[in-house]
């Protein structure tokens, strides 16, 4: 029922409308030009960008005042049905040219609005777009509000035309309200936004929709271009279980029936992709533009089968620049993405910015020191474990793959324990392992049967020294049994060297080790642990949880992007024949390899406590600060990661106690019990009956599930994220795959051996193309964009008018700025010698805050890159 004025005393409420145009920056648009050639994209960007200056044309503004119309509805007055009663359409008014809390781009206008105390206090309002182009409304502010004053609406969404929607689109003032305590008049008008969020499971979604749904991840493959690409689909079956991801429903495949058709511009529900209007969408679609344009160009250069001749090749990608043919470099020289990731001189140089690792020391990176102090501040330092019995054994199923056990001695060992035995530094805590073993052999004869790959399943152990640094003791290299894998493996253990043959055997053992790291790094601990495991959470989250819901707000920052940034994954990254396969050593198999690691993955042990506990690199220490004693005392990871883990779960309690005094107020909140049974049900379903998960009976549940997942969103995901081109862009340093195993005695490979160790490490590890393809991607992966929100920061102060609430974040945004004070003391102890380490690379990554670029440092809310 709309209502104009009831009578009573009259009023005119002064609203303020702030939105983006569409037009402001496209890059859909600018993608899509990418097969008309390099003028086509210059052209788009260039020519989309001059939209920007100067805002919105009076032309527009004209338009807007005349085509956009809100309508208030009441909190507190109901109509004869028991809703909140609705205003009268009141169309946009006056373009407001200056506003002191104008974002960049954006546009101000004033709205007047007929009101009377029988309407009461709006808590909501409609929007209707008249236009046929959409816009991006920011927010809404009512000024002059009887015995009320000022209300805000913090919107955020994309508005299209009307005529799109089945209901109009309604936004809420900025309270906060569990369920049961929402206003009478708004609770229709909360579960029919719910409603209008869920869909109804049907049909191929459309850019304007905003319907949030799961499904497998049944899009990676393209049998119809070919069988070499056909994938097999992840989730939805025990041998290959996985996360959901956003449904689309695209038709299926024609060879496959259960595969989804690719596309160039995967369904995101509208709201996911903020935007065309934020910097990090450049390096989101600076990633499409690479897959499209600029690798094909590098492999029309190079060929698949070019390496570097020396070491001094690969350092001249930074120092001189790559010297590229030059029909190849006035294609890739106008692109958008090489004029703001790569420096070219114009002419035949593209240029990448020096690497971290190599800033200080060209040579550092190969010492035994550097290789152990990267397992605890590296850009994977979550994986080491501590030695807990000898020697190592496998979880692998021994009936299928027999004896798997470590083929490393005692004696091996003891050789470099410095008088220690085995069983004297295992009780005092002094040996520990990187065991990529279980995770690489199951999959090692179909990756060696790959005509660029030969590699090892590998485990290394190393010893605490007493200045508190790792030394490698011996690295174990296993490869399938010839005559089957029941037969278990066929072992080789390489000790530390550094003379002849052997210290280049040992470097190429390293290699090798570093390689497996590196492949379970973009595949487990960044991809799977951080990006694919949190989408199912953001999806249930919007499905059920209200605006007005407190956990809505306190978990929606943490999801900004990462739907659209994992879509472009499945397009460019993760895909069949995509980056990641080109780049890194499993190839075909990398995501598959990813479905195995899911089979023990347990959402409990992402809490950084319960990873540490579980992989005996704490012990439990209720005197100890967060109740827990590292057992190596200087492990930057943990140390920095623990002060940021418990200020989260600081900031959550407090939240979390303003809403729900009891438990039971928990078990009653309808919103909250179905979220938490949809993301474990539906969300992670292929693991829902396992036991591990948590119930959602208790205050402290809440506190518990809703830390780990800000923790996997943020600090977990820039622990794994922004060090991949400092200490990957040198890929001497981080190889991604090895094209030979370890030449034979006799042999003239073996002799190149001592003759020229450069060369043959050059031959085994990463080659040229695919070492352009691995920097160039994370390159961009590894950069903050300008308007990145970092963790303890909103992008909107009005998030909420509930003071304690606002109170309690401040609160939290205090501590992060004490801790980055602690951290920059502690890299400046040199005392602590893991913190900077033999290369002089401060360990940076879990600062909260950072600048733009690449910077080494930064906490972001969410996982937008």
């Amino acid at each position: 029922m709309v209502l104009g004025i009831l009578g009573g005393k009259s009023h005119e409420i002064k609203g303020t409308v702030v939105l983006m145009s569409k037009n402001v920056l496209d890059f859909n648009e600018i993608v899509s030009t990418a097969n008309a050639g390099v003028a086509g994209i210059v052209g788009g960007i260039f020519g989309t960008a001059t939209k920007v200056v100067g805002g919105i044309a009076d032309s527009a503004t004209a338009v807007f005042s005349r085509n956009i119309a809100v309508q208030l509805i009441s909190a507190t007055k109901t109509d004869g049905l028991g809703n909140g009663k609705i205003g009268k359409l009141t169309y946009l008014n006056k373009h407001i040219p200056t506003l002191p809390t104008l974002g960049d781009r954006q546009d101000a206008f004033s709205v007047n609005i007929e009101w009377d105390e029988s309407f009461g206090i709006p808590g909501a309002f409609y929007i209707k777009n008249f236009m046929q182009a959409e816009f991006f409304l920011v927010s809404l502010t009512l000024e002059d509000i009887p015995n009320h004053g000022t209300i805000h609406f913090v919107c955020n969404s994309w508005v299209y035309n009307a005529k799109n929607y089945k209901k109009d689109r309604i936004f809420f003032a900025n309270k906060t309200y569990v369920p049961s305590e929402t206003p009478t008049p708004l609770v229709k008008y909360r579960k029919e936004e719910l409603e209008n969020l869920r869909g109804d499971g049907t049909g191929q979604r459309k850019e304007s929709d905003r319907i949030y749904d799961y499904d497998v991840y049944n899009d990676l493959g393209n049998p119809d271009s070919s069988a070499d690409l056909a994938r097999p689909v992840l989730g939805g079956s025990s041998a290959y279980p996985y996360p959901r991801r956003g449904r689309t429903g695209r038709k299926a495949t024609k060879r496959d029936p259960k595969s989804e058709a690719p596309t160039s511009d995967t369904y995101i529900p509208r709201d996911e992709n903020f935007g065309h209007l934020k910097s990090s969408d450049f390096l989101t679609y600076g990633i499409k533009s690479l897959a499209q344009n600029v690798l094909p160009q590098f492999q029309s250069a190079f060929g698949l089968n070019a390496e570097f001749d020396k070491f001094d090749d690969v350092r001249g990608l930074f120092e001189g620049g790559l010297h590229l043919p030059t029909d190849v470099i006035s294609q890739l020289s106008p692109l958008p993405v090489v004029k703001e990731f790569f420096r070219t001189d114009g002419e035949q140089v593209l240029k990448f910015p020096p690497p971290h690792v190599i800033r200080v020391s060209k040579s550092a990176w190969m010492t035994d020191d550097e290789f152990g102090r990267e397992m605890l501040a590296g850009v994977n330092p979550c994986l080491i474990q501590r030695l807990e019995e000898f020697p190592p054994k496998s979880k692998l199923d021994a009936s299928v793959y027999g004896d798997q056990t470590s083929t490393i001695t005692k004696e091996h060992l003891e050789i470099n324990l410095g008088g220690l035995t085995v069983d004297q530094a295992l009780n005092g805590n002094q040996l520990f392992i990187l065991d990529h073993h279980d995770a690489f052999l199951p999959y090692l004869r179909k990756i060696n049967d790959l005509p660029t790959a030969k590699s090892y399943a590998t485990r290394t152990i190393l010893y605490l020294k007493e200045d508190g640094t790792l030394k490698p003791l011996a690295i174990e290299l296993s490869l399938p049994h010839p005559r089957g894998d029941e037969f278990g493996a066929v072992s080789r253990v390489i000790l530390p060297a550094d003379q002849g043959a052997e210290s280049t055997i040992w470097l190429l053992a390293k290699a090798y080790v570093v390689v497996n790291d590196s492949c379970y790094h973009q595949l487990m601990s960044h991809w799977l642990n951080t990006h694919a495991t949190i989408e199912p959470f953001v999806i249930a989250t919007n499905r059920h949880l209200s605006v007005l819901h407190p956990l809505y707000k306190l978990l929606i920052p943490h999801y900004r992007d990462t739907m659209n940034i994992n879509a472009l994954a499945r397009q460019s990254l993760i895909n069949a024949g995509g980056i990641i396969e080109q780049s890194f050593l499993p190839g075909p198999f990398s995501v598959e390899m990813s479905s195995a690691v899911y089979k023990s993955w347990v959402f409990t042990d992402q809490a950084l406590p319960a990873d540490l506990l579980k992989r005996g690199m704490a012990i439990e220490d209720p005197s100890s600060p967060h109740g827990l004693r590292l057992v190596i005392d200087d492990y930057p990871y943990a140390v920095d990661g623990l002060e940021i883990w418990s200020a989260i779960q600081s900031w959550v309690k407090d939240y979390v106690s303003i809403y729900y005094a009891t438990d039971d107020a928990i078990k009653k909140d309808t919103e909250l019990q179905t979220w938490w049974k949809e993301a474990v049900e539906k969300g992670h379903g292929d693991l829902k009956d396992k036991p591990w998960w948590p119930k959602l009976n208790t205050i402290q549940d809440l506190i518990n599930i809703s830390s780990i997942i800000i923790w996997i969103a943020s600090a977990l995901h820039a622990a794994v994220n922004f060090g991949q081109y400092p200490y990957g862009g040198y890929i001497l340093n981080r190889p991604t795959l090895t094209r030979r195993l370890l030449p034979e005695p006799g042999t003239k490979e073996y002799d190149e051996l001592s003759s020229n160790h450069q060369k043959a490490y050059l031959r085994t590890i990463t080659g040229k193309y695919e070492a352009l393809v691995d920097l160039s991607v994370i390159e961009i992966l590894s950069r903050h964009a300008s308007d990145e929100v970092y963790l303890g920061q909103r992008d909107n102060p009005n998030w909420t008018d509930d003071t304690k609430a606002l109170q309690a974040f401040q609160k939290f945004g205090n501590k992060l700025k004490e801790i980055e004070s602690k951290i920059s003391g502690r890299n400046n102890n040199s005392s602590l010698r893991n913190r900077v380490g033999p290369v002089q690379l401060p360990y940076t990554v879990l600062l909260p805050t950072s600048e733009e670029g690449l910077t080494f440092r930064g906490i972001p809310n969410s996982i937008s890159i």
